[in-house]
């Protein structure tokens, strides 16, 4: 009887670490936009089942990390730039609304005080992928804290996309836009209770990143 629940656990077990660790490579640029993805070689280095890696890939593409190419090859998903200016928009009237919130909010100063512990955590230098991970760690945050779970709901859908658009630009291109001092002005507007200056700030910020993600091969 506890034979069969164990099994399952463990089938689990394996597809979740799965993921994660298909997710780690496409975010850390391992694999980049175009990439093929093969159930037969991925699954040989996770040393997992095709079936395995196959759970995991339609999850991915469910975030939109993943995609299908022709013939249902699978491919790392890239955003042509009128995409990546559309992304960054939306981002900019959810993370703006979540600002204004929390500018508005009684509970403003523990929320300030969760952002900065936030910002701490996001190095100017150092490994690629932690840092991809803190910045969006401290966006989602921003969303949370304003108390909106349908708010959240919309950002979380749109998180693979988000990070499709980072990589995009090589690893030592895109940290620019991931540094202290870019989100600093987002948490200064909010802590003076000002919500028009809180959207305003995000908004800039939004508009800055798509100009620097929408071209992953800027001239000069």
């Amino acid at each position: 009887m506890t034979v069969e629940p164990l099994s399952s656990l463990d089938r689990s077990t394996l597809r979740e670490r799965s993921l994660e660790a298909l997710r780690t490579a496409i975010t850390s640029g391992r694999y980049r936009p175009g990439d093929h993805l093969g159930e037969v070689e991925l699954a040989s280095h996770l040393g997992v089942s095709r079936g395995t890696v196959r759970e995991a890939l339609r999850h991915l593409q469910q975030e939109g990390l993943v995609t299908a190419g022709n013939r249902g090859m699978l491919r790392v998903n890239s955003l042509a730039p009128k995409e990546v200016r559309e992304l960054f928009r939306v981002r900019a009237a959810l993370e703006g609304l979540a600002a204004a919130e929390l500018s508005a909010s009684s509970g403003r100063a523990e929320a300030v005080t969760r952002l900065r512990e936030a910002l701490s955590r996001l190095a100017d230098h150092g490994d690629f992928a932690a840092r991809v991970e803190a910045d969006l760690g401290f966006h989602l945050l921003l969303c949370q804290l304003s108390g909106n779970s349908m708010l959240v709901e919309a950002w979380r859908n749109l998180e693979g996309r988000i990070r499709v658009a980072i990589i995009n630009r090589e690893p030592d291109e895109a940290p620019p836009m991931m540094s202290r001092d870019r989100h600093s002005p987002i948490i200064d507007a909010i802590e003076k209770g000002d919500v028009s200056a809180a959207v305003a700030v995000v908004e800039e910020h939004m508009a800055a990143a798509a100009e620097h993600f929408a071209d992953p091969h800027p001239a000069g």
